[in-house]
């Protein structure tokens, strides 16, 4: 993770004015965040020691709306990172047509190191720490990284009790019980599951044909696995921070998502490169998933020969050192960030499709907006209502984008922050710039 990620990030919209209508007093205004805020957090430990903890939370921009963005426990989090993460959150909630801002947090940390006391004190004490800086209609946090659920309900409740009311509108991406939402749980990689299925449906592709590629398999990346799988697709490789697996045959999808969430932890302990023949009575596979596989590193499987390759891990995955011998023609950013602005261009001039982040992964951000309306109003959906208007955004959305960059002769990741700065600058324009307040003045 280099320094300037977020300098990295905010390059992108240099480009996309050149096709978008925005006055360059909005490209100022995005280009630096609207508030940021770094935070100790002290934490007894279960021996008894104090640690304290680095925290950080970024607001990019609210002109559309309150902010809108996760929290991560790494301990690769730094300033920079947020910031970029926050801006891409922004362009992300403005693709989408939700009206919220852009914003992110996280903790340095490495998670797994902790107890589950440990980590819950470390989760209520961040809230306490940033308490000021977030609220409904101020600032909306959601998991990221290494955070959860759980992780979410001991933050809204900590939050609840400094304001001495419930409010389970402060925080998205919590527990059903909790005031969480149905369909949220799956809406990342169902989001980008929309995504391709639209491509694939302007391609013509075959679902059987298609040979796939999933680095990281976290939630987003299991459930895009689990739902082209199901569509079958032939899932031939995937991989954690471990490395991964690749089975020419196809990988049985359930039961690698079995075998990786059957650790007793908070955080899954299992690695798909362990990943047993496991015998159950409903594998698909003769022999269990990993029969015939080969162990292959995260580097490898980006280079594999496939039609579609899904980065779902973290940011710069590909950079201008790998980004020659990519050879999906097809690739859909899942994780934030995964490509790195110089690979791009690599990728790019070759030809490459790049279904871009702020699109392909809006689909967390737009099932936590529901969630949000949900808490506020008390009117809670069904999981079919959930996922039946994500699938409108996402389709709508995606056409918008694929319309722009079929029009303007220009690739996705340009046409998609082109559509969100026109929204961003409209937005930004409706209060006024220099071409308002110096115009003449208007007589009666």
């Amino acid at each position: 993770m280099t320094d300037d990620l977020f300098s990295e990030a905010v390059r992108r919209l240099d480009r996309a004015a050149e096709y978008a209508r925005i006055d360059s007093e909005a490209l100022l205004r995005l280009s630096s965040p609207r508030a940021v805020l770094e935070v100790s957090i002290p934490v007894r430990m279960d021996d008894g020691s104090l640690q304290v903890f680095r925290g950080y939370r970024v607001r990019h921009d609210d002109t559309r709306g309150p902010t809108k963005g996760g929290i991560r426990f790494h301990p690769d989090v730094n300033l920079s990172e947020v910031k970029a993460l926050a801006f891409w959150m922004t362009c992300k909630c403005a693709v989408a047509g939700i009206p919220f801002g852009g914003a992110k947090g996280g903790v340095v940390v490495d998670p797994k190191s902790l107890s589950r006391l440990e980590l819950e004190r470390l989760s209520r004490g961040y809230v306490q720490a940033i308490a000021d800086f977030i609220g409904p209609e101020t600032d909306v946090p959601a998991p990221d990284v290494y955070t959860n659920a759980m992780i979410m309900g001991w933050m809204m409740d900590e939050y609840s009790v400094i304001r001495r009311r419930r409010m389970p509108d402060v925080i998205t991406g919590k527990p059903i019980p909790l005031g969480g939402s149905l369909g949220r749980d799956d809406a990342t990689g169902r989001g980008a599951y929309n995504c391709i299925r639209e491509l694939q449906r302007i391609r013509g592709w075959n679902p059987t044909d298609l040979r796939v590629a999933v680095q990281g398999f976290g939630n987003a990346g299991q459930h895009v696995a689990r739902l082209l799988a199901e569509d079958g697709c032939r899932i031939v490789a995937i991989s954690d921070s471990r490395g991964g697996i690749l089975r020419e045959n196809g990988i049985d999808i359930p039961c690698a998502i079995r075998h990786k969430n059957s650790g007793q932890s908070v955080y899954s302990e299992q690695s798909v490169c362990g990943c047993p023949v496991c015998g159950e009575a409903d594998c698909h596979c003769d022999e269990g998933p990993l029969s015939g596989s080969t162990l292959i590193s995260n580097e490898e499987l980006l280079e594999l020969d496939v039609d579609l390759l899904i980065p779902a891990a973290m940011e710069n995955q590909i950079t201008s050192e790998n980004a020659p011998r990519i050879r999906a023609p097809v690739i859909v950013e899942v994780a934030n960030g995964p490509i790195t602005p110089d690979a791009d261009d690599i990728l790019s001039s070759r030809g490459t499709l790049i279904v871009p982040d702020i699109l392909a992964n809006a689909g967390g951000v737009t099932v936590s907006y529901f969630e949000w309306v949900q808490n506020r109003t008390g009117d809670y959906w069904s999981t079919d209502t959930v996922r039946s208007r994500l699938q409108e955004i996402m389709s709508r959305e995606f056409h918008a984008v694929y319309d722009r960059m079929t029009e303007q002769s220009i690739d996705m990741r340009t046409a998609a922050y082109a559509h969100a700065v026109s929204r961003l600058g409209e937005a930004i324009a409706c209060q006024g710039t220099s071409h308002y307040f110096s115009a003449s003045p208007v007589h009666s």
